[in-house]
């Protein structure tokens, strides 16, 4: 009765058929069982005794059992990351990272709610607290107060091998360890387990020389590794400037007073009209009522309608749009590629295609630009691949819980945006952590680099680096913006806009200099005007901040410093 339409009677029939194919491949579930298990109880033995140089433990297990029966224990390991400290490492972040090495891990709850509080210690009042915060189920919110709202999970399936495994411990070495902690013990019982678990009728499912025996992880292997040697030393800032940086990113830590009482003013305005696309940079800008005029109404799409994005396709980052608002057409250029025109004027004869995508994670009305600009997209990416465009009548709905000063969040209008209308950085915080990512590449980078990788559609120059994290509002010229949230960066900024070329070192160099965490820049949403000005967004223009407190930051006079409290 709570079948949701037809019985699947095919796939009933194919059952058989699937279990047979098991028993061929691997010998039964009897040794899938002692094989997973193997590979738990290998995984499980080593995260144990991993610590950092202080003995502090790197990750915190969460289990009933000590791994050493396979008829109590399946072949999960659920954990969350600690840092030297003893602190927890938020699964989100621990998630993203993971991404970086192509390792899938499962993190949340994981629909057990009941496992996650008596594990986490988390009462029926931390509950309500934490859904007040704005935590719900399959958000990024990690951490409440300091407190882990989930974990993170590993499995093991008949597929796995010990590689797999050996390449998760290599991931954790390579982002919390240093070179003299990277060796890893191995456990003869281990071996023992390993070695009975296979029998020689199956030798699909017995490599001697993948299952048998277990490797040694040593810093020699390590070394010799490329894509681990750049990761094995986990850089941290000196003591001194860490307490630097943990004041400026401090939820209390308002700033009083600017440096020299310098004005904040916009450096540069960007929109991004295909979504994952190159940046077109301008100099002054519509303001429409989903954001910039224009910006991302447009995105690629494969086959199934499916959004894509440079994580699955970097060379989107080679395609450059631009806007021509005289002539109504929007260019798009790339190298090798003749440009072709599409135009801004909308085509609604076409307009029909309803289209889910996992990006934006809502549905939006769309419709198809046509088969010659798909055969254009499909040729450069070498991929069957759609351009398709947001009907002008479809509404995105914002998901940001309302906020004082901003309108219903449900009259909100967005694009193609993940999270909000506008992202906003701040020159002084790139140029902080354009500091730590070089000292990590040991190699210099350019400023113009590091703003392309954050990816913004407005950039300031304020003296104090993160301090936009503390403002409630802001107001450039007449137009006046609430502040909905940070930013939490995911692997895009590892990918070079200019080439196209991934270096994972940055989500990691981020995480290391901010304490844990991938904030960068801060999401904007328009406030609706109300006055004659017109709706233009410009560089130059003078950025007036209110704090959180509400508490206005003042222009300074001139000749004169001012301070605000």
């Amino acid at each position: 009765r709570f079948e949701d339409g037809t019985v699947s009677f095919l796939d009933i029939i194919a059952l058989k058929h699937g279990f047979d194919v098991l028993e061929k491949l691997t010998g039964g579930m009897e040794k899938i069982n002692q094989h997973t298990f193997a590979l738990a109880h290998y995984t499980y033995t080593v995260l144990s005794t991993l610590k950092y140089a202080n003995g502090a433990p790197v990750v915190r297990i969460y289990n009933d059992t000590d791994f050493s029966n396979p008829e109590t224990q399946g072949p999960i390991i659920n954990f969350n990351m600690l840092d030297e400290n003893g602190e927890v490492i938020g699964f989100s972040q621990v998630d993203k990272m993971a991404s970086l090495y192509n390792i899938h891990v499962r993190t949340g709850c994981f629909c057990n709610t009941g496992a996650c509080q008596m594990h986490l210690g988390i009462t029926n009042e931390d509950i309500q607290r934490n859904l007040q915060a704005g935590h719900v189920c399959g958000d990024d919110i990690d951490l409440v107060d300091g407190r882990p709202t989930g974990s993170v999970r590993i499995s093991f399936g008949y597929m796995s091998s010990f590689e797999d495994a050996q390449t998760f411990l290599k991931f954790i070495i390579a982002t919390r360890l240093s070179k003299a902690d990277t060796e890893i013990p191995l456990q003869p019982s281990v071996t023992k387990l390993t070695t009975e678990s296979v029998s020689d009728d199956h030798p699909s499912f017995n490599n001697a020389d993948k299952l048998s025996q277990i490797p040694h992880i040593s810093d020699t292997e390590l070394r010799n590794n490329s894509s681990v040697t750049k990761t094995t030393v986990n850089w941290q800032p000196p003591e001194a400037e860490a307490e630097s940086i943990r004041a400026a990113v401090s939820e209390t830590a308002v700033p009083t007073c600017r440096r020299g009482g310098k004005p904040i003013t916009v450096t540069n305005i960007y929109l991004y009209p295909i979504k994952s696309c190159s940046a077109f940079e301008v100099t002054e800008w519509p303001v429409g009522n989903k954001g910039l005029l224009y910006d991302r109404n447009w995105m690629v799409v494969n086959q199934n309608g499916v959004c894509m994005t440079q994580k699955q396709e970097p060379r989107l980052c080679l395609v450059n749009p631009s806007v021509d608002l005289k002539k109504k057409v929007m260019v798009i250029q790339a190298q090798g590629m003749d440009p072709i025109s599409v135009s801004l004027e909308e085509n609604t004869g076409k307009e029909a295609v309803i289209c889910e995508s996992k990006v934006c994670s809502h549905r939006v009305k769309t419709y198809d630009c046509g088969e010659r600009i798909a055969g254009w997209f499909s040729l450069f990416l070498g991929r069957p691949c759609r351009l398709i465009r947001q009907s002008s009548d479809m509404k995105s709905q914002s998901h940001q819980k309302n906020t004082k000063g901003l309108a219903s969040a449900t009259n909100i209008s967005l694009s193609l945006v993940n999270k909000a209308q506008y992202l906003l950085i701040n020159v002084a915080s790139i140029l902080q952590l354009k500091e730590h990512i070089s000292a990590r590449l040991e190699k210099p980078l350019e400023i113009e680099e590091l703003i392309r990788r954050f990816r913004a559609n407005i950039v300031i120059s304020a003296p104090e680096s993160f301090e936009e994290e503390e403002w409630a509002e802001i107001s450039i010229g007449a137009l006046q913006f609430q502040v909905v949230g940070p930013c939490s960066r995911c692997q895009i900024i590892c990918i070079d806009q200019q080439s196209g070329e991934r270096n994972k070192e940055f989500l990691q160099s981020l995480s290391a200099a901010r304490g844990r965490k991938t904030n960068l820049g801060i999401y904007l949403m328009n406030q609706p005007l109300r006055s004659s000005f017109p709706d233009i967004l410009s560089v130059g223009s003078q950025v007036i901040p209110v704090l959180k407190e509400n508490t206005e930051i003042q222009p300074p006079t001139s000749g004169e410093e001012k301070c605000s409290g």
